[in-house]
């Protein structure tokens, strides 16, 4: 086993919290899992909260240590993330990785049937707009050559380039903005522990080996755009 991990256990009362009920169990299985390779435990995260409900804090602390680690998240069983498919799905979206000990093939199998079900609605899309178009010459229509709206008028395509590049900067800025608010936790709790000044931040960083946005290590430099970015988002 090899790679970097966050382990989240969770348990449903408070009693189970304070007593480790549950949660020896937990982590026995996940070190269980990570025996052997050269894999290293970011940080273990621990719930005490009803699998019923789906907006868990330290559930979505976890996620974000992960994107800030570029690290897996590891459960000790799948029942501990949530009772419904709906809801792995979403953490799918979310975009980090995640294994279950008791069911590590899991995650795998998700992408699986996701990728099945986008062929098949690819399939689906290809053929109406056969049937379509088909539709189309038989009633004299000319295919090719420009294309027109429905209303006749003809495409801009440079707009429509324009679209597309619209859309990948709305999709950077997006990730750029989670990205934001995954650190900027981290950034706060070093400052809490006496790490004022930017070069002491990201040595504080780097110590603990959250990558910086593009890779590597954190510099002064970087921290403060971070900074400045993360004022800029709250205007």
């Amino acid at each position: 086993m090899t790679g970097k991990f966050i382990s989240y256990l969770r348990v449903s009362t408070q009693k189970q919290g304070q007593s480790g009920l549950g949660l020896e169990a937990q982590r026995t299985a996940v070190a269980s899992y990570l025996n052997g390779g050269k894999w290293t435990l970011v940080q273990e995260v621990v719930e005490v909260e009803t699998g019923k409900r789906s907006d868990r804090p330290e559930l979505q602390k976890a996620l974000a240590l992960c994107r800030v680690h570029r690290a897996t998240l590891l459960i000790a069983k799948l029942d501990r993330l949530a009772r419904n498919v709906h809801f792995v799905s979403g953490l799918m979206e979310a975009g980090v990785k995640f294994v279950a000990v008791d069911l590590p093939e899991a995650n795998n199998l998700s992408v699986h049937i996701m990728a099945s079900m986008a062929e098949h609605e690819a399939k689906a899309i290809s053929e109406r707009t056969r049937v379509a178009l088909a539709a189309a010459k038989a009633q004299g229509t000319v295919l090719g050559g420009l294309r027109t709206r429905k209303d006749g008028t003809p495409w801009d395509l440079a707009s429509v380039a324009s679209k597309g590049s619209a859309e990948g900067v709305k999709v950077r800025r997006q990730n750029r903005d989670r990205f934001i608010s995954d650190i900027l936790p981290m950034i706060e709790e070093k400052q809490r522990q006496g790490a004022t000044s930017l070069r002491e931040i990201a040595a504080a960083l780097n110590a603990e080996g959250a990558p910086a946005p593009r890779g590597g290590e954190w510099s002064s430099v970087q921290v403060m755009r971070l900074l400045k970015a993360a004022q800029e988002k709250e205007k």
